[in-house]
């Protein structure tokens, strides 16, 4: 007696389905590292975490007021004809960005790098301070004093 097995009916559309999904999803996967902004006194912390990477690995750049993140993390595994595998960490290219305050002396800007965490240092821009101005009179001796405020440069 000969024992004929069916096939289920779609089981070659869903591995097809899974096949198609996770070439994808390698090709365009999408990193986005966790990250924390805190403010001191004189200055902003930006930290990120960065498991895994190097300083080779990351980029920082300031441009036109904007502090720029980005790097790539690699993956560690190698893809596989046969069986699966389970990958849950993430990895790939990412980019963040930060709009800085006004005044922000980007050459300022410091940055460490130790544990998987890079912190980068953010001086916070000198505050517009109130200045007494001397308004002469007519005569030239007769000073009166005006307060308010102006920005030096």
């Amino acid at each position: 007696m000969t024992l004929l097995i069916r096939p289920e009916p779609f089981a070659r559309d869903v591995d097809r389905l899974f096949d198609r999904l996770f070439d994808a999803q390698a090709a365009a996967q999408r990193w986005v590292p966790a990250m924390d902004l805190t403010e001191a006194d004189d200055h902003y912390l930006l930290k990120a975490d960065l498991p895994g990477m190097s300083e080779e690995d990351v980029s920082i750049e300031v441009d036109h007021g904007v502090l720029t993140l980005s790097g790539e993390r690699h993956a560690e595994h190698e893809r596989s004809e046969k069986g699966w595998h389970r990958i849950e960490r993430s990895f790939g290219q990412f980019q963040r960005q930060l709009t800085l305050p006004d005044g922000v002396d980007p050459d300022g800007v410091t940055a460490q790098f130790q544990n998987g965490v890079l912190a980068v240092r953010i001086p916070k821009p000198e505050q517009v301070k109130p200045r007494r101005i001397a308004i002469g009179g007519a005569s030239g001796n007769d000073q009166r004093v005006m307060e308010g405020t102006a920005e030096e440069k």
